[in-house]
């Protein structure tokens, strides 16, 4: 997990009008000072990057990445402003910490900081160190089921696999995006076979690390955070490797990693 966040900044009086264009959420109807989570999806409806996405005021719109470089992005994006009268570059908040929780979804903009709410918590992105050192807000927010993305698992994962309809990341009723043709078709007819797991590792092991057993890849680690006594991980599992242990919830991986089972978001 970086320390230093990867920002973008849009903005310009096109800004709003192009990111619903491009993203995967209903960016028309996030209000000012408030946040949604988003994504950018490939033609094939895989995530090419997941971010907070944040309407700091009415021309301009920032993007927290979870995963991914924030360079690279901006560059991808450019491609697609052709005559929209916006710029796209990177943000000057860069530092990340905890700070006093606030409201799920509300924003808070000062010249040298925004601070995001998650309810139980909140993150705060700032210029200076204000706060440089505590992530407490990792935890809280993987057991929220807030998942960041390996640099290997970009543009290989489909929405249903991060359930970002349950974060409402994705929108399905309004008009056409990246991707949006197979968000759709996996909304209604469903039959995706992998989804978002909380996890408790039985010792450390690398975010983007295949997970397999019996020689099968059966899913990938997205996120582990040590504590005193555990160790808590979000990862991506098979379907039919949760329901063939759900009575006793542990796994155990060919290399002798044992995972035991805590949830699984299916929406």
């Amino acid at each position: 997990m970086p320390s230093l966040a990867e920002t973008l900044l849009i903005e310009g009086p096109d800004a709003l009008a192009f990111a619903h264009a491009q993203f995967s959420s209903d960016v028309q109807s996030l209000a000012v000072g408030a946040w949604q989570f988003s994504a950018w999806l490939n033609a094939q409806g895989r995530v090419r990057a997941l971010f907070h996405l944040v309407h700091l005021d009415e021309q301009r719109l920032l993007l927290l990445l979870r995963g991914g470089g924030a360079h690279a992005l901006g560059e991808a994006l450019r491609r697609y402003v052709f005559r929209s009268r916006l710029t796209i570059s990177i943000a000057p908040w860069r530092i990340l910490s905890t700070a006093a929780a606030l409201p799920l979804h509300e924003a808070h903009v000062t010249p040298d900081s925004v601070v995001i709410g998650g309810g139980t918590h909140a993150l705060r992105i700032s210029a200076e160190g204000e706060g440089e050192g505590d992530t407490t807000w990792r935890h809280a927010q993987l057991l929220l089921g807030w998942p960041w993305l390996p640099a290997s698992t970009l543009e290989t994962l489909l929405p249903p696999a991060l359930s970002l309809h349950r974060l409402h990341a994705v929108a399905i009723d309004k008009g056409c995006y990246p991707g949006q043709e197979i968000v759709a078709r996996l909304h209604w007819r469903g039959g995706h076979k992998r989804h978002l797991c909380s996890v408790e590792l039985t010792r450390d092991a690398a975010p983007g690390d295949v997970l397999r057993r019996d020689g099968n890849d059966v899913g990938v680690l997205l996120d582990a955070v040590p504590g005193e006594k555990r160790i808590d991980a979000l990862a991506v599992l098979n379907d039919d490797t949760v329901s063939a242990h759900v009575d006793h919830t542990v796994l155990r991986l060919d290399d002798g990693l044992v995972l035991h089972l805590q949830h699984q978001w299916k929406s």
